[in-house]
């Protein structure tokens, strides 16, 4: 078995994400390149400076604007807002492998009293009038709305009936997010969107073994390096250990995944044997390592797993959104700083669209840094690009 300094896994995974050397993604073509490698990005709705899914694809993809998102998910339809890893963007083509979700999201909505009308009710509703929002969809009352996505068998007021509906039928496959403004979502059928050979397609998983296979393998490609542990990179995917481990078997026996070790590390990792050509470069040294400084989203792939970030870079970051202000370390939205095969430090930026200007509140050095005149001028031009790709003309430093 390989076994790799901590140094080579870095660079290893770093490439494999599109993160060191010279950018391999560049516009919306890219975008959409990186998506199809990484499988899903993780969305968000908030956004201080940028959403997630956003961020993450403006730290690897050379000129990535905003509107090039929106057009792959809403004109274009090559990618999907649907679950995965909690709320995530993944590409259309994928949607035959999530039929068991849209399966179970019918058979749950069946059990509940009176929605079957209810949804009769708002896809007549859409099919006259075309994509509407909870707010427009004229159906009135308050129901009972579980927090999975799914109906409970119990009327309560907890949840506006019209919200409700459509998110149900979204869950359902039926109706796809037609656009979003801000963070309020309108809806549309399905069909009127995405190619009915799509629609009509079988899961390409035979049994839900194969199933997990699919999806792990495809998670162990986002992240590039992938340890056989109880891993929030695996978050949606619902394994149990003893599953994983059969399921990392499975792979590794069909050759699809191959075994790797890291200086100081006891967990074996794991990478897809297509990616052995680019493990044998870094190996190798005839990579390119020109170091490049990114900021990297708070829910970035590379960073699924916390606890392996800190492992191989000793690096430890938390996303404090949801941390009482009294009680955060750093600041509300602080975003990692790479540099090179480096994270250096973390900063909080602020967009403030209204001014037009991108306001940069605190950068925090990892202990060690050297603040040089190299990484200061590297770190101002990365904070104007950043400016840029939050359409923000002025930068308050």
């Amino acid at each position: 078995m390989i076994v790799l300094t901590k140094e080579q896994a870095q660079m290893f995974i770093l490439m494999k994400q599109g993160l060191l050397g010279g950018y391999r993604f560049a516009g919306k073509d890219g975008a959409y390149a990186y998506v199809r490698q990484a499988g899903c990005i993780q969305y968000d709705p908030v956004d201080v400076c940028g959403k997630n899914a956003e961020l993450t694809l403006q730290s690897r993809v050379k000129g990535f604007r905003k509107s090039m998102l929106a057009d792959l998910l809403y004109k274009d339809r090559l990618l999907v807002d649907y679950a995965d890893k909690e709320l995530s963007i993944w590409p259309a083509e994928d949607w035959p492998y999530f039929s068991p979700y849209r399966e179970r999201s019918r058979e749950l909505g069946s059990s509940f009293p009176g929605l079957a009308e209810l949804e009769q009710d708002a896809l007549a509703y859409i099919r006259e009038n075309g994509p509407v929002s909870s707010d427009t969809l004229p159906i009135s009352g308050e129901i009972f709305w579980h927090s999975s996505m799914h109906w409970s068998g119990n009327w309560h007021k907890e949840s506006k009936a019209a919200r409700s509906v459509l998110e149900q039928l979204y869950t359902d496959g039926t109706l796809v997010i037609h656009h979003k403004n801000g963070s309020r979502k309108f809806y549309d059928l399905a069909e009127r969107h995405l190619e009915s050979s799509l629609l009509t397609a079988e899961n390409p998983c035979p049994d839900e073994e194969a199933l997990l296979c699919w999806r792990v393998l495809r998670r162990i490609g986002a992240v590039g390096l992938l340890w056989d542990r109880n891993s929030p990179a695996l978050l949606g995917i619902g394994l149990k250990a003893e599953q994983r481990k059969a399921v990392f078997s499975g792979l590794e026996s069909h050759g699809a995944i191959l075994p790797v070790k890291v200086d100081g590390i006891k967990t074996v990792f794991y990478y897809l044997a297509q990616d052995d050509p680019l493990l044998r470069d870094v190996l190798a040294k005839i990579i390119d390592k020109k170091a490049r400084m990114e900021f990297l989203a708070p829910l970035d792939p590379l960073l699924w797993d916390k606890a392996l970030v800190a492992a191989l870079w000793d690096f430890h970051y938390a996303w404090e959104i949801y941390t009482p202000a009294s009680n955060r370390k750093y600041g509300y939205y602080t975003l990692p700083v790479l540099w090179g095969r480096d994270f250096i430090g973390r900063i909080e930026t602020v967009a403030d669209y209204k001014s037009d200007t991108l306001r940069v509140k605190n950068i925090w050095f990892e202990p060690g840094v050297r603040q040089t005149g190299k990484l200061q001028d590297t770190l101002e031009r990365t904070v104007h690009r950043f400016a840029r790709f939050n359409d923000c003309a002025e930068v308050d430093l």
